[in-house]
């Protein structure tokens, strides 16, 4: 299997020109019809020699993950899963932001990333690794999903306006304002891809989506927490705690007993010391294990510690899991109490609960409706 080109850095691809006996400014008619044209064929790129054509067909792939299904919720957000070269599905989400000041729409969207095919960590309330873990993603494949999503986007506006042709090289704006390594998978396991990949997203020459719109979330691998504290971009992280002490931790996370509280704080600290951050920790409130008002001391704690913002998130419903998400009064309870402790909190009023958004559902479904486990809706 061919190379897709979109997991080369520009000097790895100026690295590759030279070798074929090619200037260095073709590397940047390439870059912009890969990530200002977003191209699908060598023969779309019409001011590149035929013999050069020829060469990058024959040493690299193409191809965008494929597109198989998109799921609308009332709240505009958009699940979309795709399949891979090898035909292991994955999923993104697309979520919008909240209404505008003004009471209209606001046009800013989240695109959430997945960066592994499953997930080796096994959270309990998480419909990725029910399946287990299959394979990291290529760099590729982490910027082919903004890049079909755009596609998917653009497709959509040019339909609904029907003024525009769809066949056209023009450049394309940008329609994902954010990105969050909120996906399938456990991005820190996958570091070197996703270093390759988020400078792709990140650069002038690629997707020039800026550092600080990037959030890589994390279940708390501590020595890639550290080790992303001195990569040089100002990346945003995420902590996904969603356990205050190691008691409760422990029972919904088992990466915990590899890097308890106290080891994921000391990474943490490092990481707001170096790069003078803030985290954020996501906190999934799940009835009966982790909503208690009590806890809110410990997470509070924790927060004021690391100087972090708490966001809290109702969970997502999982086919065959049986946790539930508290009653709104309890989150709202739970929120209260640690306001009243003089952590910044925001209660999250969840996207795309109606259409499974939850990490892996949608994926989940489609694999085990395709070996006949479940029927099809």
């Amino acid at each position: 299997m061919k190379q897709n080109i979109r997991s080369l850095t520009r000097d790895t691809l100026e690295r590759w020109l030279k070798d074929m006996g090619q200037p260095r400014f073709r590397a940047d008619q390439i870059l912009k019809w890969l990530y200002h044209h977003s191209v699908r064929s060598w023969d779309a790129m019409g001011n590149l020699p035929r013999s050069l054509r020829e060469s990058l067909a024959t040493s690299f792939d193409l191809d965008l993950p494929g597109f198989v299904e998109v799921r609308g919720a009332a709240d505009s957000t958009r699940k979309f899963l795709w399949k891979l070269a090898d035909g292991a599905l994955i999923e993104s989400v697309l979520i919008p932001a909240n209404p505008a000041a003004h009471g209209g729409a606001s046009a800013r969207k989240t695109l959430c990333v997945s960066s592994q095919v499953g997930c080796a960590y096994g959270c309990r309330f998480c419909a990725s690794g029910l399946e287990g873990w299959k394979r990291h993603l290529t760099p590729a494949e982490m910027v082919g999903q903004v890049l079909a999503t755009e596609a998917w986007l653009d497709r959509e506006a040019t339909e609904a306006s029907a003024s525009d042709d769809p066949n056209s090289n023009r450049p394309r704006g940008r329609w994902i304002d954010n990105l969050v390594f909120m996906g399938m998978g456990e991005p820190l396991a996958n570091y070197e891809n996703l270093l390759k990949g988020l400078a792709v997203l990140n650069a002038d020459w690629g997707m020039g989506i800026g550092a600080r719109r990037i959030t890589i979330s994390t279940s708390g691998l501590a020595p890639q927490i550290q080790q992303l504290a001195d990569e040089p971009p100002q990346f945003r992280l995420a902590i996904s705690l969603h356990g205050p002490t190691d008691e409760v931790r422990e029972k919904i996370m088992p990466i915990n007993r590899r890097y308890p509280l106290d080891r994921l704080v000391e990474a943490c600290d490092y990481y707001t010391r170096k790069r003078g951050k803030r985290v954020t920790l996501e906190y999934i409130l799940i009835e009966g294990v982790n909503d208690e008002i009590h806890l809110t001391e410990s997470l509070a704690a924790l927060a004021q510690r690391l100087r972090a913002k708490v966001n809290l998130i109702p969970y997502n419903r999982v086919d065959g899991l049986s946790w539930h998400r508290p009653s709104e009064t309890q989150q709202e309870s739970f929120c209260r109490a640690l306001k009243e402790r003089g952590v910044n909190v925001t209660l999250r009023r969840e996207k795309g609960h109606d259409i499974e958004a939850a990490c892996g559902q949608l994926r989940l479904r489609a694999e085990r409706e395709a070996s006949g486990a479940v029927p099809a809706n």
